[in-house]
């Protein structure tokens, strides 16, 4: 089996990204964001990008680098509070917005990594959410059928992985990593560290679905609202 590894994030998205992609990125809130290949996807300069992830980021961390910068066209969230730049955007047409329910979000990137073009969900039956969309009725309750996605590109977040892509989650960077690991076409991890092996057991993302590794060279982990007490003396 050939190993994966990259020298870098902006080798590994080299020739790879182009206008108008959509691409799926691994994250909840900052947390677990890939944020080398996000720093290096902005500065490929691809324009129109189609971003599939629960949030934008903030202002001036995370996705919201590429808003910053103007290259992202539409987003598919479930979550879009903590950026103001993304609500002037879209409230100036900018930036074209699909929102969807954070567990049926994960379900349709769960969906595509598996294959399955698409399933019927009660979940935002006769709100905006459910326009346009087909529906059906099961056991009597009203359903609406949610598409799985499939991205151009996936950029993921590890902890841990091995030089054949096998990769290992911490804590709450397991979030939406796993579901976006296998959403791509073509899937590109960063991780903080790189293991001559993973035990099995441990595997959270097999290294089948990972085509690229690159080592984070930045493990700065940015923090969205630090809130602290005042320091009360003993």
């Amino acid at each position: 089996m050939a190993q994966k590894i990259w020298p870098s994030a902006a080798e590994a998205l080299a020739g790879v990204v182009e206008d108008g992609m959509t691409i799926a990125v691994g994250g909840f809130g900052l947390s677990g964001n890939p944020t080398n290949l996000i720093r290096a996807l902005r500065d490929t300069g691809a324009k129109n990008l189609t971003i599939v992830s629960n949030n934008m980021g903030v202002d001036g961390k995370g996705l919201g680098l590429l808003l910053e910068n103007k290259q992202v066209k539409k987003v598919v969230a479930s979550y879009v509070g903590e950026n103001k730049l993304f609500a002037e955007q879209y409230l100036s047409g900018e930036l074209d917005v699909e929102f969807a329910p954070q567990g049926t979000l994960a379900e349709r990137l769960r969906a595509g990594g598996a294959g399955i073009p698409g399933f019927y969900t009660p979940t935002g039956v006769g709100t905006p959410i459910a326009e346009g969309k087909p529906e059906a009725e099961f056991d009597g309750r009203r359903v609406i059928l949610e598409r799985g996605i499939v991205a151009d590109v996936a950029l993921v977040r590890a902890r841990w992985a091995d030089p054949y892509g096998n990769l290992r989650y911490r804590l709450t960077a397991r979030n939406f990593n796993p579901l976006v690991a296998t959403a791509g076409k073509l899937t590109i991890a960063e991780a903080e560290e790189i293991v001559d092996a993973i035990e099995p057991d441990d595997v959270m993302t097999p290294g089948i679905f990972v085509q690229r590794l690159v080592l984070a060279e930045d493990l700065t982990k940015e923090i969205e609202q630090r809130t602290v007490r005042t320091r009360v003396d003993a």
